[in-house]
């Protein structure tokens, strides 16, 4: 019993989980993948299915669609698991939600407004706009993400999106910078540097679908990261949040978007 105490308390002094390096080869392996990734999206930006639950075998498409038509966000780990590459893992997550009764110009506006993400996104303590190049985004987040230990990241972004005909849009939001936070809120706050840190998260992509129909939108999303793999020897004390920390975000991300978008609405 006393040692399982002092293990949690470790745990929340953040002081149990090693550092871990970011290899080269483990950003050859992301790098990799997301070109194998970015390509697959691209053929069915013009394709008849659009959405990419539409690419999902019949009954699990059907699935998906009802669950979202019902109020509820539909997420999937594609290929089952996480990709173990070397000294890394990569997170391929799918998630979709359906907004009654939105309309595809209006929702854009609202997402675009990044100085006001803070307000509605759970897991975003700050957002600011930085700049804008036409339909190219620079954008600030500060993350804070939660799985019995609590971790800040400052971060920014390049997104840019593409308006289509039909009701379709789609964009592509890519991490240009992650660095992790030590004592958050205190004098003594400071970033780790890049890629030498708890390794919870190294890299991240998103990238979105939106398709309006007459009862409204369907916003989709398929989200990658990579972190660090699972110590030895410690697994327990960060595998629940290198694994499922990247659904939940994702879950968390659309809800927001349902609930807050819907907020706004007259």
């Amino acid at each position: 019993m006393l040692r399982g105490v002092v293990l949690w308390s470790l745990i929340l002094a953040g002081s149990v989980v090693p550092i871990e390096k970011l290899q080269p080869k483990t950003i050859d392996a992301w790098n990799d993948y997301v070109r194998q990734t970015e390509e697959r999206l691209s053929r069915s930006v013009n394709g008849e299915n659009f959405l990419f639950t539409d690419q999902l075998p019949a009954a699990q498409r059907d699935a998906a669609r009802k669950q979202m038509d019902a109020g509820k966000i539909f997420v999937l780990h594609t290929g089952g698991k996480s990709r173990a590459v070397e000294s890394g893992l990569i997170h391929d997550w799918l998630g979709a939600a359906f907004l009654p009764g939105a309309k595809l110009e209006p929702l854009l506006k609202w997402v675009e407004d990044y100085d006001a993400h803070a307000k509605y996104f759970q897991e975003v303590e700050r957002s600011k706009l930085i700049s804008r190049e036409g339909d190219v985004f620079k954008i600030y987040y500060r993350f804070r993400r939660k799985k019995v230990i609590t971790v800040y990241y400052n971060t920014d972004h390049t997104v840019d999106y593409h308006v289509l005909a039909n009701g379709r849009a789609y964009s592509r939001s890519v991490a240009m910078r992650i660095a992790e936070v030590e004592h958050p809120g205190a004098s003594n706050e400071n970033e780790m540097p890049v890629g030498d840190d708890s390794g919870f998260l190294w890299r991240l992509n998103s990238y979105w679908r939106f398709q309006e129909t007459p009862a409204g939108v369907y916003v989709e999303c398929e989200s990658l990261s990579l972190s660090r793999p699972i110590p030895t020897g410690f697994a327990w004390a960060v595998q629940g949040f290198v694994e499922s920390v990247p659904k939940e975000s994702l879950e968390n991300t659309l809800t927001s978007i349902r609930k807050g978008f819907s907020a706004k609405q007259p």
